[in-house]
């Protein structure tokens, strides 16, 4: 027959619970965002294009509806029920907006590389070389 359990033993799976939350805090580095912050935002896709239209119709029909979820699901439900006729001005506005991020992405692209060649090229010097430098400087 088994008798009660011991405090002793839930007080240890109590700490053991905790140690094993706390290493997994310690576990999780802090990532840092390697994206650029310079960089053009990505165009939205013909879905989102439509919502930005459809939002502004719905706000003028329901003016007294704050839930951003209830007109999500309308937006979804009438974008799943038009047809690809009725669609297309959305993807051609959409495919516009992403020939212009390409563009611009190009053009970023660019500028980094520019600004990392002239970056390396200043660098280029060894320090004994910039050591010989100074020391002509100071002479003169």
């Amino acid at each position: 027959m088994r008798g009660p359990k011991s405090t002793a033993t839930i007080a240890q799976k109590k700490t053991m619970k905790k140690t094993k939350a706390a290493d997994k805090s310690i576990g999780k580095k802090d990532k840092t965002s390697s994206k650029n912050s310079g960089a053009p935002k990505r165009p939205p896709t013909a879905f989102f294009v439509f919502m930005e239209e459809f939002r502004k119709e719905y706000k003028e029909n329901f003016p007294n509806n704050k839930s951003v979820s209830v007109v999500a699901k309308e937006g979804g439900v009438k974008w799943k029920s038009m047809s690809n006729s009725e669609k297309a001005p959305y993807v051609a506005k959409a495919a516009t907006k992403k020939a212009e991020y390409g563009i611009a992405m190009k053009q970023h692209n660019d500028d980094l590389n520019g600004t990392a060649k002239e970056k390396s090229a200043s660098t280029s010097k060894s320090s004994s070389d910039t050591h010989d430098d100074v020391e002509q400087e100071a002479s003169s």
